[in-house]
């Protein structure tokens, strides 16, 4: 293939290309991480995010971001449709994203970002409950699909005190279908919960990837929830009793910009809980995360494009070393 020649040209990515560059799981949680602390410190420019909703349950959303030090500049397009599976047999999550040159501002890369936003997620959860709950020996996931099963993946690979990890799914089958396919490729014992409220109370550490609405379904009760354990929703207040961030010792999101927006929008008719410190600042040890094993931790990670560009940018790179993709006449 031809090189990219900037301002005349640029490289597009397919899911399968994308998929095919072999980018690791532990480059993944690099670039994850130096986002996070750029973030933290704010290095960063990145406009909460804006969307549209043509139904109830679904939600379009515009992600751009900058980050300095990593000379990256991009934005991503991304819509959920949680009926896409069982109805159209199609991803309940897919997107494009652009990345542009920074001294230029010419378009450089457009890729799917399905496996993206399905890496970095998780990175997220699992980078957090590392430094939240280190030493947690269960793991419980809620949601078996595409982003259930990065969770596994990643908590299976870097947590590493983990003797088990507990799977739930509203359809018994997609759990299980999860465990049997995973359970060769980990080495983590894997077992599907029977129900939520036993997930809840046997694991330390639990997160949670199912749908984002904007009244709260409170699948896992309060009472349920006890003292010292880590929870890393990844749904907004969409699973969890609205009262648990309520009464946390800690609350703690991705983006305090990002969650007031969302406030504003009506996804907490409860109330916003206390935000204590935002993801990257725990990360770049600018603000304390857990400071005593009995301190009840909730960590409202919905999703930030300085992660998404982050990782973007390794398939970039790696798309570059290894001529992959197609050209595109600008």
């Amino acid at each position: 293939m031809s090189a990219l020649t900037l301002g005349q040209n640029m490289r597009y990515l397919s899911r399968a290309e994308v998929v095919n560059l072999g980018i690791t799981r532990a480059t993944v949680l690099e670039k994850v991480h130096q986002a996070l602390v750029e973030h933290g410190n704010k290095r960063y420019e990145m406009p909460a995010k804006i969307g549209v909703h043509p139904y109830e349950d679904v939600f379009f959303h515009a992600m751009p971001a900058y980050i300095p030090e990593m000379k990256v500049v991009g934005a991503k397009w991304i819509e959920c449709y949680p009926r896409n599976p069982r109805e159209f047999n199609l991803p309940q999550t897919t997107g494009v994203l652009c990345l542009n040159d920074v001294e230029t501002g010419v378009p450089t890369t457009l890729m799917d970002s399905t496996w993206l936003t399905a890496a970095r997620t998780p990175a997220v959860t699992v980078l957090m409950a590392k430094k939240l709950h280190p030493g947690a020996e269960r793991f419980g996931m809620f949601g078996a699909g595409v982003q259930g099963r990065e969770h596994v993946r990643y908590a299976a690979e870097h947590l590493d005190s983990l003797s088990e990890i507990v799977v739930y799914d509203r359809f018994p089958e997609v759990a299980e279908k999860l465990v049997a396919d995973l359970q060769p490729d980990v080495g983590v014992r894997l077992r599907v919960g029977t129900s939520i409220e036993q997930v809840v109370k046997e694991c330390e550490v639990l997160s949670s990837a199912t749908l984002v609405v904007r009244e709260p379904m409170a699948l896992a009760k309060s009472e349920w929830v006890s003292a010292g354990q880590t929870i890393l929703p990844c749904d907004l207040n969409t699973f969890w009793d609205p009262e648990i961030p309520l009464r946390a010792d800690v609350y703690i999101t991705d983006s305090t910009e990002e969650h007031d927006l969302f406030v504003e929008m009506g996804y907490y008719p409860g109330g916003s809980p206390v935000i204590a410190a935002e993801s990257g600042e725990v990360l770049a040890d600018l603000k304390p995360g857990r400071t005593s094993a009995d301190q009840l931790i909730v960590n409202s990670n919905i999703g930030m494009a300085v992660c998404d560009m982050a990782v973007a940018q390794a398939i970039h790179e790696a798309a570059e070393a290894q001529g992959a993709g197609t050209l595109l006449e600008l």
